[in-house]
């Protein structure tokens, strides 16, 4: 099957700051979040997608059609900004109709259009307001509807929802997750809050420097991050190196780290050096060893104890290394655990991710 869109060997020189052979595609009807670290080319990727930058080399596919060197206006896209780009002397419904008024579409289906996506989006109200009026969330459901009322191929999202307080931002989560269910559009959201990655991205694509990094599905770039860069970014605390040991026929592969041996299903030459990884909430916390399927055990200390909300994160050591780990507040408190106490650490062998090898 044709991709929607297909990046091809993108590169894009902007001073001292340059895309770099960046290539993937996405199938009608994804929800693709686009996600790395600040100025690591991700707002430059969807303005070059957009036709904001000319690419110097590569080329920018719609359903198999190179559009690289299309005006904007002429790629059936659409973005909305972080700060939303609304025409101040223009009223709510002027705004939402302004592109299908470029399309020259007659007044009456302009007028059916408007009050149409006003509706999917609980604004019908606001159609004769002034903008300026308006509340973040009110003016980013307007921009949403300037954006999707002229039927784009595809809905590009900059950081979109980055400048709303959190309870906005979740509302406006479930808003577009109906929208595009409803719709069917394809959207590319450049962000860098991981709740919108969880919530509504069915694939991930992974910026670092101006290049690819991981393309995958949120549940594979989460639980097996491929590098180093990956893991730190989707909050992988633990993260350490270490060096393949032998084992024994059919044990997993183990790695010596700090001087004590963890178990790992993920493949590990002999005295071979690794980095690995193992997310803090799949780490076990009991005041005593018990009976399981993990398949490492750590005896540690409670270096530091960090109340949030209903988690509690624990800082741990053992030896020189410190390994972080996340309860709940009920949890802990059944643990009565203590600053400078001991606790052990369980967790399964399939926990631990190599993430390369050094």
């Amino acid at each position: 099957m044709t991709p929607l869109l297909e990046v091809s060997n993108l590169s894009v020189e902007l001073g001292i700051f340059s895309l770099r052979n960046v290539s993937f595609q996405v199938d009608e009807g994804t929800y693709c979040c686009v996600i790395g670290a600040s100025g690591a080319g991700k707002s430059v990727l969807l303005e070059t997608i957009a036709g904001g930058f000319v690419p110097s080399s590569g080329k920018v596919f719609l359903n198999d059609v190179d559009i690289t060197s299309w005006p904007p206006e002429k790629r059936k896209l659409s973005i909305v900004y972080q700060d939303y780009m609304l025409f101040p002397h223009l009223s709510v419904f002027e705004n939402i109709a302004f592109g299908l008024r470029n399309q020259r579409m007659p007044h009456s289906d302009i007028r059916t259009q408007v009050y149409s996506m006003a509706k999917m989006l609980q604004i019908e109200l606001l159609l004769q307001r002034n903008v300026t009026t308006l509340s973040g969330g009110e003016q980013q459901r307007i921009a949403l509807a300037r954006a999707l009322v002229i039927r784009p191929q595809i809905l590009l999202l900059d950081e979109a929802f980055s400048a709303l307080d959190i309870v906005t931002r979740e509302r406006m989560r479930k808003c577009i997750k109906a929208l595009v269910k409803e719709l069917g559009v394809t959207v590319l959201h450049v962000t860098h809050d991981m709740e919108d990655v969880w919530t509504l991205a069915t694939h991930v694509v992974v910026i670092q420097n101006g290049c690819l990094s991981q393309i995958g599905r949120p549940d594979d770039i989460f639980q097996k991050p491929q590098s180093f860069h990956v893991a730190c970014l989707v909050g992988a605390k633990n993260i350490f190196e270490g060096e393949g040991c032998d084992t024994l026929e059919g044990e997993p592969y183990a790695i010596d780290v700090d001087g004590v041996f963890i178990r790992t299903t993920d493949y590990v030459k002999p005295n071979e050096r690794v980095a690995l990884s193992i997310r803090p909430e799949e780490i076990i916390v009991a005041t005593e060893p018990f009976y399981s399927s993990a398949r490492n055990v750590l005896k540690v200390k409670v270096d530091e104890v960090s109340l949030r909300g209903p988690l509690v994160w624990i800082r741990t050591q053992w030896n020189s290394t410190f390994i972080y780990t996340v309860v709940t507040r009920s949890a802990f408190d059944e643990l009565h655990l203590r600053e400078g106490g001991h606790c052990f650490l369980m967790f399964k062998a399939r926990s631990v991710r190599v993430l390369s090898h050094l």
